[in-house]
């Protein structure tokens, strides 16, 4: 798929996400908006997956390991044709399937429940070490907070992929540098990230702009392409990404848009999408 094609799906999951979110009157919209890139890439380019047949034996997988930032990853799911796009305005409502963190029992499309920081990557290793135990050739890819590196189950998971060189396996790291409490290097600095994927026998890719897809697009070729070991692919992102008052703002980590807020960012997202379609 083109850059412009994908650029404009990916503005469409801003606008779900926002408008998921503010439905709820809670909900994560910061660390999604950051992420939306990166599930549009996945979910419309890379990944073995069709939403017709969500459980085919030789799909990809995919792990939320932040599991909060599931406005973001339902959008892309809705976006990608798994459930109805009006669904999301369920998000967080008493009886939706659309809970506040995903849940592979009633989610089309979800692979594993998640939500508990650190749990997630687990999972993941799990499902390629499972792969490789079997002869299967799907892989794994699974998405995590920069604040949630700061869990220790982490780094076991992690120790655990590069020893047995699970090469099928890319673990993304979502560094927009914020977390709930303020910025992750104030928190409990996480840097430098790469250097420890690397002490863990990982092929490490860093991005300067994970928000771009040309760099998404040579990141995961460059992951497809590493035999032999485990890829973590660390993004620099912007948290809040496309909404001219969430960006790079922590308190938009956990907060709903007011119905005034909710109007701007809909503008915001609005004349982004005008200026791709005049491209």
């Amino acid at each position: 798929m083109e850059k412009l094609e994908l650029q404009k799906i990916a503005n469409e999951v801003r606008k779900d996400i926002v408008t998921a979110v503010h439905a709820a009157k809670a909900g994560h919209p910061g660390g999604s908006l950051s992420a939306a890139d990166v599930f549009t890439y996945l979910y419309f380019e890379e990944m073995n997956i069709d939403p017709a047949d969500p459980k085919k034996p030789d799909r990809d997988r995919f792990v939320l390991s932040k599991g909060h930032t599931a406005p973001g990853y339902y959008s892309v799911l809705a976006e990608r044709g798994y459930f109805p796009k009006e669904d999301l305005k369920t998000l967080r409502h008493l009886g939706s399937y659309l809970q506040g963190h995903p849940d592979m029992k009633h989610i089309p499309g979800v692979d594993m429940s998640s939500g508990s920081l650190g749990q997630g990557i687990s999972a993941a290793v799990g499902m390629a070490l499972s792969a490789k135990l079997s002869n299967e050739d799907y892989r794994v890819y699974t998405l995590l907070g920069d604040g949630e590196i700061q869990e220790g189950q982490v780094w076991e998971a992690s120790m655990f992929a590069g020893a047995h060189k699970l090469d099928n396996l890319v673990v993304i790291v979502d560094n927009n540098g914020l977390q709930i409490d303020g910025s992750v290097a104030d928190v409990c600095s996480p840097y430098p990230i790469d250097k420890k994927f690397e002490a863990f026998n990982f092929h490490v890719i860093n991005v300067a702009d994970g928000n771009d897809m040309d760099q998404l697009r040579d990141a995961f070729n460059e992951a497809r392409a590493t035999k032999g070991m485990p890829s973590a692919i660390i993004l620099k992102t912007v948290k809040g990404k496309g909404v001219s008052f969430m960006e790079n703002q922590v308190g938009w980590h956990g907060k709903a848009p007011n119905d005034e807020q909710y109007a701007q960012a809909m503008a915001d997202l609005e004349k982004v999408g005008e200026a791709l379609c005049q491209k």
